[in-house]
């Protein structure tokens, strides 16, 4: 290992109550793991700074990161089985579904959630970093005329699915779940990271947790793991302080299992889970289609996806991996030029055309077991990284899991195909960026709601070119354009506008 070069410091601190060596048991315990390194400045530090880092080690779980570390770089460059597109007989296609199938999973979706069988899974670990701010993403307005963050328009989608399914039915079970007000109670589990915990639960605090009851809203942190270098070796951000990431979105697995949300979920009667991301505008948080269409199909595990919109387009798809093999998600850097481009003859689609778009359903029982598998193969992505440190930035590893990596144990998985234009619209960039901009979500969904109202029997105006504007409808009067006749037919809405009850 390199030897560590230190600048010239003050004499050495009086040695405080760990005494001039680290120590010894803890020292030790470094050695079998060649993580040593760790103490190279302990020389150096005050008393405080050597707490600090006896603190920061003794909080690691050591064997399990030493499992991981390992597993994941003697993975790499590991062979994989040959991709094959996805079989037709595994995609729901818009262009297939009957409005018979639409009506039947979505009143079947309804009455499971009315019977408390459905939780939901929020991804909101990520800061607004790229869009100029350094609150949670879900804290983020993209502007629409009513202002509501990414979190509020999430939250008002969740009351409306427990008011809809609570008038789905009539029956006495369904309405032993009855929250306050006789709506049924949607659970949300919230996975936050360590640097937007803390305002996380502020502002849903501060909002009055948007019309939600605060015990059925569970936050939750999702872990960390040590920055690495290229041999496996712990990075130092500072003398006394190991470098350390969030373990990628997929770590929602872990988090789930060690702080026993999943024996959670199951004492609540909970048998499916709907997960996604945060920062999809357009996201149908708790779809009763979607689930209905899961429970009638029978699988472990689905996922909505989006066609390509041109061959060239950065996301990853979903392929199958070896004839016969798991679905699964292979990233666009993955896919070389003649992947990218090939066509199906007997569709005239992309053979590879099923974007992931992270809006995924799995079975209680498939989470409880993939997260058993996962921790046990211990394979994290490793991701070549600029990392903060001792000597300035320097070049490092991140050990990730991504939220997709579940689909490779699924012994059954179906694809759900949604149209972009009405579920997909995701904040990613800032405005003046190309792609995924709050700008462009917004218009999206202005657009969306515009045609909601039309159809409901409704008359737009607007004093600027309608494709720049279009009205806003409160998900408490629509989850998906449904029930708007009363509000809508033969009255005239100017753009851009909010309409709500």
């Amino acid at each position: 290992m390199t030897e560590m070069v230190v600048a010239g410091r003050a004499p050495a601190p009086a040695a405080g109550r760990w005494g001039a060596a680290p120590p010894q048991e803890l020292l030790e315990r470094l050695k079998d793991y060649g993580q040593e390194g760790a103490f190279a400045f302990w020389d150096e530090l005050a008393p405080e700074e050597r707490d600090h880092l006896i603190r920061d080690i003794e909080s690691l779980d050591l064997p399990r990161i030493d499992r991981i570390v390992r597993c994941s770089l003697r993975s790499q460059g590991a062979p994989v089985p040959a991709v094959e597109p996805v079989p037709e007989s595994s995609v729901s296609t818009v262009d297939d579904r009957t409005p018979e199938d639409k009506e039947r999973w979505w009143r079947r979706g309804l009455r499971a959630i009315s019977e408390g069988k459905l939780a939901v899974v929020l991804l909101a670990g990520g800061q607004g970093t790229r869009l100029g701010s350094s609150d949670p993403k879900g804290c983020f307005s993209i502007g629409l005329p009513s202002r509501k963050s990414l979190f509020q328009l999430q939250a008002e989608r969740i009351l409306c699915i427990q008011k809809l399914a609570a008038q789905s039915t009539d029956e006495p079970k369904g309405l032993l779940l009855a929250a306050p007000g006789g709506t049924v109670q949607i659970h949300w589990y919230i996975m936050t990271s360590p640097f937007t915990d803390e305002a996380t639960r502020k502002f849903f605090d501060s909002h009055r947790y948007f019309g939600l009851e605060p015990n059925q809203i569970t936050f939750f942190q999702q872990g960390t793991l040590p920055c690495v270098s290229a041999d496996g070796r712990f990075i130092m951000e500072t003398p006394y302080k190991v470098a350390k990431a969030p373990d990628g979105n997929g770590g929602v697995y872990v988090a789930l299992k060690s702080k026993r949300l999943l024996d959670d979920m199951a004492a609540r009667g909970v048998k499916f889970v709907d997960c996604y991301g945060v920062d999809n505008v357009l996201v149908r948080v708790a779809d009763p289609t979607f689930l209905g269409y899961f429970i009638d199909r029978g699988v472990s595990a689905a996922a909505k996806v989006v066609r390509k919109a041109y061959p060239q387009e950065k996301v990853g798809v979903f392929v199958q991996r070896g004839r016969g093999g798991p679905l699964s998600v292979v990233e666009y850097s993955e896919m070389d030029a003649a992947m990218t481009t090939e066509v199906n003859q007997t569709t005239g689609r992309l053979r590879y055309c099923w974007s992931n778009v992270c809006l995924h359903m799995f079975t209680l029982d498939f989470l409880n077991q993939v997260t058993n598998s996962l921790e046990k193969d211990s394979i994290y992505h490793l991701a070549e990284k600029r990392i903060p440190s001792v000597h300035g930035y320097t070049t490092g590893l991140k050990l990730e899991q991504f939220i997709f990596d579940v689909f490779n144990y699924s012994p059954s998985t179906a694809l759900f195909e949604v149209l972009r234009e009405e579920e997909f619209a995701p904040v990613k960039n800032a405005n003046g960026a190309t792609y995924d901009t709050p700008d462009s979500a917004r218009l999206m969904l202005l657009r969306l709601h515009s045609r909601w109202v039309v159809a409901a029997g409704g008359f737009l105006t607007h004093s600027v070119p309608l494709y720049m504007t279009g009205v806003e409808v409160s998900p408490l009067c629509s989850y998906a354009g449904e029930n708007l006749e009363a509000i809508c037919r033969g009255r005239t809405f100017h753009a851009p506008s909010e309409i709500s009850f």
